[in-house]
């Protein structure tokens, strides 16, 4: 069975080259000045480089039986010689090293630029987005800025420097002729080259796609190392991405096929320029309207032209992937933010820490209410806590909190001020969350526990750990909070992961809390004691506990119960008990659940 080949964008999607080549301009802008001297280089380079042939006709004209020429003449112009050349070579390398520090800060700061543009993008953008593939657009992307810089610097401008010199000195000192056959065969040359490699763009395209879209599954199977292996799906998942790189190897031999066709087709252009160049120089000399000298300037200029003419060919080529390459970050950064700060976005102000759900309504489609005239009040240093079935909305209050989206209907104010009217970095500032699901980076346990605050100081960092049950933990590890946790924090069980989440929010000092199914992951005599940390956190915080064990909020100041994305009830433990409604309902299922559990340990420990 062979795997379907989903490709990310359409292969005849509009390019804009333009617009790439635009956005250039800001890099070289912060160096102008070291541009400038560069170009200045430049410009030095190719006149000692035109001035070579000149010299060359005067030494051969003076070496020529015919001439009577003092024998100083001759050493004095091969000093000349040397002089030009080696001028050429010098201005050639000052302008690479003016323009290296141009080229590498240029990669540095489109990196950089990216990685904060991704960040700005919402999370709706990071939940649809495909890792593998975004991480070869951003290398690719920053590869290319660096080609095209070189290119358009140190390729196309020294060729249109070089030929416009030449063409003003065949115009100045020689038959028309030569200046026509040069055009002609320029033309001709520039003609075929874009025909053919604007021809040769799609196969291209088509290898960016494949070879991102192989990326990303090979790095999708990687994350997903441990589904891979429940189900025994290694083949299939081989499979599937060797179909991508066949259909990829078969887009390249074409692409490979087709420049071959180029490559010959220039160089046939070229062959025909030349012979016609050289037969009317030599019919001119022959004619003794011309000096052997002029024969040898003539020959070494359009040996100067056609050789990086020639290379010019391959540079367009190289530009237009650089651009077909770009096209895809540029079209990144053309995705703006969903969630923005309003133009006149104060700093949050958290003096009590009471927060309030308005009348909010709010959906992740259009065509898909989540959450329905919700509201309700935390008082500062109050528990609310939120529970229901899954897909009733809890975890959205969340979301919504920390402005990841933005309600569709209704208000969200802490201490009176709407979320929507601050800046988000204040708003998350002042809010701390033990997620259901704790991510961590792949690096030591220290260092994740000190993302919460980099500027806390071991012992607040140690203080924290005992608070999160955590301490025994890491110091029974050998390496203790030096302990590399791997991917994703994979080398941690659920548990001990959650732990670590709970101690960063304790860490992290914020005046409101959230607890996303904080003690999920662990069992019952851990969560006793994790819960008992959590209340001696919560005590001086405003609190919002999203839970789904009951057992885990029975001392909440007020417990909300959604249902489909509505308020159906709202009262403390016992009150909603004593309504008999759905929290009863489920209070009732769950004693029912967990007092089967405890008779099968029990039959268990018997045996």
């Amino acid at each position: 069975m062979r795997p379907d080949l989903r490709y990310t964008e359409s292969p005849h999607q509009e390019r804009h080259d333009g617009a790439n080549l635009r956005a250039l301009l800001p890099y070289l802008w912060e160096y102008r000045g070291r541009v400038l001297l560069a170009l200045g280089c430049l410009v030095l380079a190719k006149i000692a480089n035109i001035g070579v042939p000149l010299v060359l006709k005067q030494i051969v004209d003076s070496l020529d039986a015919h001439q009577q020429a003092v024998i100083v003449l001759p050493a004095t112009l091969l000093l000349a010689y040397g002089a030009l050349k080696l001028g050429n070579a010098l201005f050639s390398e000052l302008r690479d090293v003016l323009f290296a520090r141009v080229r590498y800060r240029a990669m540095r700061r489109l990196t950089v630029r990216t990685l904060a543009h991704l960040h700005e993008l919402s999370l709706r953008f990071h939940l649809e987005r495909k890792t593998g593939a975004i991480s070869r657009d951003l290398e690719r992307g920053a590869r290319s800025l660096s080609t095209l810089l070189n290119y358009l610097a140190f390729s196309i401008l020294p060729v249109l420097v070089e030929f416009l010199l030449a063409a003003a000195l065949l115009l100045d000192r020689y038959p028309t002729i030569f200046t026509l056959i040069i055009f002609g065969s320029v033309v001709a040359y520039v003609a075929f080259t874009l025909a053919i490699t604007q021809w040769r763009m799609e196969h291209r395209h088509l290898m960016n796609r494949l070879e991102s879209q192989a990326g990303n599954e090979a790095i999708e199977s990687l994350i997903n190392y441990e589904t891979v292996k429940y189900f025994g799906n290694e083949d299939w998942e081989l499979r599937r991405c060797d179909a991508t790189l066949a259909a990829w190897e078969n887009s390249a031999v074409l692409s490979q096929t087709s420049m071959s066709v180029l490559n010959f087709g220039q160089g046939a252009i070229i062959a025909v320029g030349v012979t016609v160049m050289m037969a009317a120089a030599a019919d001119q000399v022959a004619t003794g309207r011309l000096t052997l000298g002029d024969l040898v300037l003539v020959n070494a200029l359009l040996l100067q032209l056609f050789i990086p003419l020639n290379f010019l060919g391959i540079v367009y080529r190289q530009i237009k992937y650089a651009l077909a390459d770009m096209d895809d970050l540029v079209r990144l950064f053309e995705r703006t933010p969903e969630i923005r700060d309003a133009p006149a976005a104060t700093e949050l102000r958290v003096t009590q820490g009471e927060l309030c759900f308005e009348n909010v309504h709010f959906g992740y489609q259009p065509d898909r209410q989540i959450l329905f005239d919700v509201s309700f009040t935390v008082p500062p240093g109050r528990k609310l806590a939120v529970v229901g079935a899954s897909g009733a909305g809890k975890s959205t209050l969340a979301r919504l909190l920390f402005r990841f989206y933005d309600a569709t209907g209704g208000r969200i104010l802490i201490d009176g001020q709407d979320v929507r009217a601050v800046t988000q970095r204040s708003l998350r500032a002042a809010i701390g969350i033990v997620p259901q699901d704790t991510v961590l980076f792949n690096d030591t346990l220290y260092y994740n526990l000190a993302y919460a605050r980099p500027d806390a100081s071991r012992e607040e960092i140690a203080a924290a750990v005992r608070m999160a049950q955590l301490h025994e933990f890491i110091a029974a590890l050998p390496a203790g909070y030096e302990t590399v946790v791997g991917e994703r924090g994979l080398k941690l069980s659920g548990g001990e992961k959650q732990r670590v989440a709970i101690a960063r929010a304790i860490l992290k000092r914020p005046r409101i809390l959230i607890f996303d199914e904080a003690t999920s992951a662990l069992d019952s005599r851990s969560e006793q004691a994790i819960l008992q940390a959590l209340r001696a956190v919560a005590a001086e915080h405003t609190a919002l506990v999203i839970a789904h064990r009951l057992s885990t909020i029975v001392d909440a100041d007020q417990i909300l119960v959604l249902d489909h994305g509505r308020v159906r009830e709202q009262g403390s433990h016992r009150e909603l008990l004593q309504q008999g409604g759905l929290y009863a309902q489920m209070w009732a299922l769950q004693q029912r659940e967990q007092a089967t559990l405890d008779e099968e340990r029990a039959l268990l420990g018997a045996e």
